[in-house]
């Protein structure tokens, strides 16, 4: 279960890498990442710094959203 569980995150991963370019393609590197932090402790660090450079690009994505409606 391990392995399938270490290649399906890896190959979720490398989808999410190459699909970069495709809006939504980081929830594959997220969902990679969450699969294998399981096993591998550095993929917990790195889940962590891709969930909070989400949570800050989400947030100024809000505010020039904001301030784009406020504008009109």
């Amino acid at each position: 279960m391990k392995n399938i569980r270490i290649g399906l995150g890896a190959l979720l991963v490398i989808a999410g890498i190459v699909l970069f370019i495709i809006p939504g393609s980081m929830l594959l590197v997220i969902a990679g990442l969450l699969l294998l932090s399981a096993d591998v402790p550095l993929a917990r660090t790195w889940l962590k710094r891709c969930q909070s450079s989400m949570a800050r690009s989400s947030a100024k994505l809000d505010r020039v959203l904001l301030n784009r409606k406020l504008k009109n």
